[in-house]
């Protein structure tokens, strides 16, 4: 495993996925559909017939070759190892059938739960040497928490209500940090580069992006090689098989593990500190 997989908050815990200390949730928990990244329908709940009886995956140095390009791309942010090893108390979701119910339906809540912590916590970084990093610290701290509590209360937990509660501090924290840093360009061949904005194939190779905000666009197939996407928000941008050849991320902001193993690089693309360089680049 990478370093990745390992990130150390020093105040908090991991959130890179540890898949030694999970039952193997993600090949369970999940639903998948037959497509070009999977060569199946799966049922959620349903154990994927490559799950081995340690909770291991049998092929997994040849998911791709097989058609499993899903799993190379999925990132549970540490919620497996969490609803394992914590929530459950080490309780297998082969134990029983109560058991296995309630570990199914906590697993995508934490999820998200970790992820959004990812972000909170990269604001905390970008604001805290120039803000009063409170703000950003309580919300952290609560959310940690609410992903602490035991299954039946995060079963009624409003995790989208959370995401919501952050967003202003996340946007404001983006805001700090590219503040002076804006590139030169707004928009190519049409497509304006801007939040939400439709970049679905957009030729954006070479282009200097830096400071921009393109939070929350569409970039399915996208050209991004070469770009300087340095203090680019890219919040939940949909980055598959977009070509990052030789873009700079390195400092790219709420920049996921997800979104690098759904795109296109190759060994110039720059990625940040503790993030793995995929297999398939």
């Amino acid at each position: 495993m990478g370093e990745r997989t390992r990130v150390e908050l020093g105040r908090r815990e991991d959130l890179g996925a540890d898949c030694a200390n999970c039952f193997g949730l993600c090949c369970v928990a999940l639903a998948f559909a037959k497509s070009a990244d999977f060569p199946f329908d799966k049922a959620a709940g349903e154990p994927c017939e490559n799950l081995a009886s340690d909770d291991a995956c049998r092929i997994h140095p040849h998911l791709r070759d097989r058609g499993f390009k899903g799993c190379t791309v999925f990132d549970c942010f540490g919620a497996g190892q969490k609803v394992s090893r914590l929530t459950f108390s080490g309780r297998s979701w082969r134990e029983d059938p109560r058991t296995r119910t309630a570990m199914f339906s906590t697993f995508p809540i934490v999820r998200r739960l970790h992820e959004l912590l990812w972000y909170v916590d990269e604001a905390i970084t970008m604001v805290q040497t120039s803000r009063d990093a409170t703000p950003w610290l309580v919300a952290f701290e609560r959310i940690q928490q609410l992903s602490d509590r035991d299954a039946d209360d995060l079963g009624g937990l409003d995790v989208d209500a959370e995401y919501d509660a952050v967003r202003d501090l996340l946007v404001e924290a983006s805001g700090i940090a590219r503040a002076g840093h804006e590139g030169r360009e707004s928009k190519r061949g049409g497509h304006p580069l801007e939040p939400g904005s439709d970049l679905i194939g957009a030729q954006l190779a070479g282009m200097d992006l830096r400071g921009l905000s393109i939070r929350g666009s569409v970039a399915i197939g996208a050209d991004f090689s070469d770009a300087k996407m340095q203090l680019c928000d890219v919040l939940g941008v949909d980055m598959r098989d977009a070509d990052l050849g030789g873009a700079d991320l390195g400092t790219a902001i709420y920049l996921t593990q997800m979104q690098v193993n759904s795109a296109r690089g190759d060994s110039r693309t720059a990625l940040p500190d503790g993030f793995d360089r995929p297999s398939h680049w």
